[in-house]
This record gives structure tokens, C-alpha cells and sequence, in this order.
């Protein structure tokens, strides 16, 4: 798995079917006070990504898909 890969898991993960870029638009025109925290995890959300080794972001998103999968 990529990064690119596993980014766009997360994303559909967190996100659903929207863009992030979006459900933070969204969230702002809800509350412009929640939009602001939105906006502020979101670029939290993406610099993690940027520092994380593709092999952790990997394993962590392997971690997820796994835990997400029915018994």
C-alpha cells in the first residue's frame, strides 16, 4: 500500500463519501466556531500524515481496516 493509498483510506474512513476539504466547509457554514476546530484537525489531520513513515500509516490504517471488518 501507498501513502497516496493509504491516505485515501483514511480519508473514506473518517470522511465518508466527502471531500475533506468540504466536510470542513460544511462544518463552518453549521458553526462558524465549529468550523475553525474543523478546519484547525483537519490541517493537524494532513501534517501528522506528512510526518508519519509510510510504513507506520500503513500499519495504522491496517490496524483500522481490521478492527472494522465484522467477526
Amino acid at each position: 500500500m501507498t501513502k497516496a493509498e493509504a491516505v485515501q483510506i483514511l480519508d473514506r474512513l473518517i470522511f465518508a463519501e466527502t471531500d475533506p476539504e468540504d466536510w470542513v466547509q460544511d462544518v463552518w457554514g453549521l458553526s462558524p466556531l465549529l468550523g475553525d476546530g474543523a478546519a484547525r484537525l483537519f490541517d493537524a489531520y494532513r501534517g501528522l500524515i506528512e510526518c508519519c513513515p509510510p510504513e507506520q500509516l500503513e500499519n495504522f490504517v491496517q490496524t483500522l481496516l481490521t478492527a472494522q471488518m465484522p467477526d
